[in-house]
């Protein structure tokens, strides 16, 4: 009895047989030659896509990351008279949430200054003679704030391009998570006291 070919293996063994464009023969970091076919993906561990440059992470993400860190921290002193007073002027029933806003941002800082000794074994210094201007009214201060949650999910989103260990990337995404979160209690806040004034 003859083997009758199997049409399906056959079919995959085709596909497997993937043909590749050169462009993808000519990495960046890792020069010409690269095997488009290594795994996990095509290129791999270096890979030039044809709409954006991806390699820019690769080169500038470790860096930056660092960089980014130290100045994610260097606002500190300058949050701290921020968040206080805020909650001198909040209505009583809106500083708890305030008030928890804060202690996210602290806890920020100290996973982020943690970060930064286990990837340098360096403290970060920052300076303490910061000059604060609060904000015009309440209002100014709640828009100021969720402009700078969005700003900072911004940053921390190229941190996290520069790290490789997993559970770094973890802490990462805790405090952006975080932040996303602020974002939308910070616009909860301008809804139920600013909206309306400002039409």
């Amino acid at each position: 009895m003859t083997d009758i070919p199997n049409k399906e293996n056959d079919n995959k063994d085709k596909a497997e047989q993937i043909k590749t464009n050169t462009v993808y023969n000519n990495c960046p970091s890792c020069g010409p030659g690269t095997n488009p076919l290594q795994t996990p993906y095509p290129g791999y561990p270096c890979i030039n896509y044809k709409y954006y440059p991806t390699y820019m992470y690769e080169h500038y993400a470790y860096p930056e990351a660092l960089r980014l860190v130290v100045v994610s921290v260097s606002g500190e002193r300058e949050d701290e008279l921020f968040y206080n007073y805020m909650l001198n002027v909040a209505p009583p029933e809106q500083k708890e949430i305030i008030a928890a806003i804060r202690y996210d941002e602290i806890k920020h800082n100290k996973m982020l200054r943690e970060l930064y000794w286990q990837l340098t074994g360096q403290e970060i210094t920052t300076p303490q003679n910061n000059a604060f201007q609060p904000p015009k009214s309440y209002c100014n201060g709640i828009t100021k704030a969720l402009f700078g949650e969005l700003a900072a999910v911004e940053r921390y989103r190229k941190i996290l391009f520069g790290l490789e260990f997993l559970p770094y990337r973890n802490m990462i995404t805790e405090i952006y998570t975080d932040e996303l979160k602020h974002g939308s209690k910070w616009n909860y806040l301008y809804k139920i006291n600013c909206s309306c004034s400002m039409t």
